[in-house]
């Protein structure tokens, strides 16, 4: 059992940068493969990034490859999401996800991921 608590989010206007942190509870932390998604008002759920269990792998939706950098720290229980270059559109609630993998394969699929964070609030004024 995994419980994740996200934090950093805000408003920040176009071309500045963000970076959101997520803190895990559990022994096992190092045993799950960790995600961020994002979900913009009335539309679905969608992945942003993912990163392995051990940190050798990592994936990013097109749109933000090149601007945002998914990192974790084992010790500290933690997965980052370093923003930069926000955009509009990257307006978003942002939530952390975590599914027991270790496998080199970061899937996509949110109904891959038990276990979820609360969320917290990315608003990118033009």
């Amino acid at each position: 059992q995994v419980q994740l608590v996200e934090s950093g989010g805000g408003l920040v206007q176009a071309g500045g940068s963000l970076r959101l942190s997520c803190a895990a509870s559990g022994r096992t932390f190092s045993d799950h493969a960790m995600g961020w998604f994002r979900q913009a008002l009335g539309k679905e759920r969608e992945f942003v990034a993912g990163i392995t269990w051990s940190g050798s792998g990592t994936r990013y939706v097109g749109a933000v490859e090149g601007r945002f950098t998914i990192s974790r720290d084992n010790v500290k229980k933690t997965v980052s999401l370093q923003m930069n270059s926000l955009k509009p559109d990257d307006t978003a609630v942002y939530y952390c996800a975590a599914r027991r993998d270790l496998s080199r394969i970061i899937l996509t699929g949110r109904d891959e991921y038990p276990y979820w964070g609360q969320g917290t609030q990315v608003t990118v004024s033009s």
